[in-house]
């Protein structure tokens, strides 16, 4: 018994050793490596020195990262909520036997499958004050557009907007895949109770939901912290440093002043903010979150 115990055992290894070694070689040792990395001070062209914690002191009084951080956490709150509702509000419409929905599904994918430089590009040209298409269109209505991406007032949110675009498609559909894996009988006796739409959304819909919303919060929220392409092409940071996120603060820091050891730490530092957002997140849904409908 204890044989095939151990002889099941391997097999399991067997099975899960390659997931687990791209686990280990692409997530767990190029953390080790970065943190390694933040206790030097190496410009690339010369050898490292070992520094300890000097960089993460610097970090502590440097006001230009926490800055950053600060635009992160805006960028974030502009692009997750607007972006999580637009996608369910999308699934819920879609989730219905009419003609061409698998088209217009298609439809609402398409920006999802476009690089980030190239939607970059072309946002630029429509957020163009003279001849971009978006202020051309407010004019024919009487009202002058701002700015848009030399305003620091506007940059940021307009940032916002092209990724909200851009990945609400691709996040509708894992709340369709959701809505379409919950029993149906469940809203049929709910509609025999008396329940109105409204009742079967927040009592039946939603809370069954809560699985495809933890994964989608999740993964949304990691690519909104890491959020680089777009703000490279569209603002290059700018303007005043109002889109100056971590993630392009980072790449700065390390390919314009060659600072790779500092470089390093402001990327503990966006990697310990995910995590404990994340964390914070495995929490809230951990006891909401029911994954057996049968």
């Amino acid at each position: 018994m204890r044989g095939g115990r151990r002889l099941g055992d391997w097999y399991a290894y067997l099975f899960v050793g390659p997931s687990l070694l791209g686990v280990v070689a692409f997530l767990l040792l190029p953390v080790v490596i970065v943190f390694a990395l933040s206790l030097f001070r190496w410009e690339l062209l010369s050898p490292p020195v070992f520094v300890g914690l000097e960089n993460y002191a610097r970090l502590a009084g440097d006001g230009e990262a926490w800055h950053s951080l600060g635009v992160t956490v805006l960028y974030v709150l502009l692009c997750i909520p607007l972006q999580t509702v637009l996608a369910l509000a999308l699934a819920l419409m879609l989730d219905r036997r009419i003609k061409g929905v698998r088209i217009l599904r298609s439809l609402f994918v398409i920006p999802w499958m476009a690089t980030p430089i190239v939607m970059g590009l072309v946002w630029d040209w429509i957020f163009d004050p003279r001849d971009g298409a978006l202020n051309r269109a407010l004019d024919l209505i009487g009202v002058t557009g701002p700015d848009w991406l030399s305003d620091p007032a506007w940059a940021l949110p307009a940032v916002a907007l092209v990724n909200v675009w851009q990945h609400t498609g691709y996040t509708m559909l894992f709340f369709l895949a959701g809505l379409q894996g919950i029993p149906k009988e469940l809203y049929d006796a709910a509609s025999t109770d008396g329940a109105t739409p409204a009742q079967r959304f927040w009592k039946i819909t939603l809370p069954l939901l809560n699985p495809t919303m933890f994964f989608v919060t999740v993964t949304n929220l990691i690519g909104a912290f890491q959020v680089f392409d777009t703000i490279f092409v569209m603002t290059d940071g700018g303007p005043s440093k109002s889109t100056d996120v971590l993630n392009f603060r980072i790449f700065g820091t390390a390919f314009r002043e060659f600072d790779f050891g500092y470089a390093s730490t402001l990327s503990m530092l966006l990697f310990a903010v995910i995590l404990l957002v994340t964390l914070a997140q495995v929490r809230f849904f951990g006891r909401r979150t029911t994954y057996d409908l049968s």
